[in-house]
């Protein structure tokens, strides 16, 4: 029989399961309401029939679950090959499964994946699904809601999705963001196994689910990828254009990055991933810049209000119009101006006022 892949003193947090005989792998061992949390039925049955009326000294199967925040971890051995069946209503979840020993067989629909050593799969559990897992196997599993993941995409493209999202099973753990996707998945699976770690902090958590989720859409194939792609290389995420919309509407008021982060759909982590990548700064250094052209603006169009209606520039209050926008420093503020606009906000308010609009 197996040897258990991870000590089971490191499943002190999860919600564990065995079984010692056949027969317990029914209602018993509790599998649908731990995995399904819902009316999908997992039927498990060992391919050898000779076992069937068997009973063991050591447990044949374990099955240990742990829920935090809208995730699934699971870690499950199988001593003999087992033929797995998923009935029911159809799936709120997507697994994510990284194989320890053995293989696993998904059939679905006509088509057969294997996962092993260096292969994952990814898959929706539903109606129709069969697995077929073999001797002496162990493996890991992640949950995560479809309605959390389509959200997300339909954030990136921006757009309503026109059919639901469908992954590809196949997951090559040595090629591109699969290969950061695993080992995210690792990190979730040892995090999971401590009292204080990431899945009992609700704010650690939910920045560790929005990356989960970024790299998912990345790094496993699905039937948007290569819109998702050419949206990336062409377009601005809508996080980003959200959220620069929130900070030109609100920049005179003392906004932060967590309002920031909601207008624009995302935890503050990923809104800091998006604009280092395509803008190159930060959030804060972004919103620094906005404000900046909003005092150009106010004091540009003050300057050639007052030049229209005969008053000197020397009535435009630089100092005024720099506070309203968080620039407490008059000289800061002057320096900065400088090096975005190339002139001081007084060269702009005379230049302004010389030729009115």
């Amino acid at each position: 029989m197996a040897v258990p892949v991870i000590d089971p003193a490191l499943l002190a947090m999860f919600d564990v399961v065995r079984a010692r005989h056949p027969g317990d792998l029914d209602g018993r061992l509790r599998v649908t309401e731990r995995v399904a949390k819902s009316d999908r039925i997992y039927t498990y049955q060992l391919q050898n029939r000779a076992l069937w009326r068997a009973t063991f000294d050591k447990p044949i199967f374990t099955l240990a679950t742990r829920a935090a925040g809208s995730i699934l971890a699971s870690y499950a051995d199988s001593s003999f090959a087992t033929d797995v069946s998923v009935d029911g209503d159809d799936g709120d979840l997507f697994c994510f499964t990284t194989m320890l020993s053995g293989q696993i067989t998904l059939a679905k629909k006509g088509n057969s994946t294997t996962a092993l050593a260096g292969r994952g799969l990814v898959w929706r559990p539903g109606p129709g699904g069969r697995l077929l897992i073999s001797d002496d196997n162990a493996r890991t599993n992640v949950f995560f809601k479809v309605a959390d993941v389509e959200d997300a995409l339909e954030h990136l493209l921006d757009q309503r999705l026109r059919q639901p999202l469908e992954f590809g099973p196949d997951l090559d753990w040595s090629r591109g963001l699969a290969v950061s996707l695993k080992r995210q998945l690792d990190f979730v699976m040892d995090e999971f196994q401590r009292p204080d770690g990431v899945a009992s902090n609700p704010v650690a958590l939910a920045s560790l689910t929005d990356l989960l989720v970024a790299l998912v859409l990345r790094g496993a194939p699905h039937n948007y990828l290569d819109q998702l792609d050419r949206g990336a290389s062409a377009v601005v995420p809508a996080y980003i254009r959200r959220a620069e919309d929130f900070m030109r509407a609100n920049g005179a008021e003392p906004i932060r990055m967590p309002q920031v982060a909601a207008a624009a759909g995302c935890s503050v982590r990923t809104l800091g991933h998006v604009f280092k990548h395509f803008r190159g700064s930060t959030p804060l250094g972004v919103l620094h810049a906005i404000r900046l052209e909003l005092a150009r603006d106010d004091l540009v169009l003050g300057a050639s209000g007052l030049a229209i209606s005969g008053l000197g520039a020397s009535c435009v209050s630089v100092a005024t119009v720099a506070r309203r926008y968080g620039f407490t420093n008059a000289s800061r503020f002057a320096a900065a101006f400088r090096r975005r606009f190339g002139e001081t906000p007084s060269e702009a308010v005379r230049r302004s006022a010389r030729s009115p609009r």
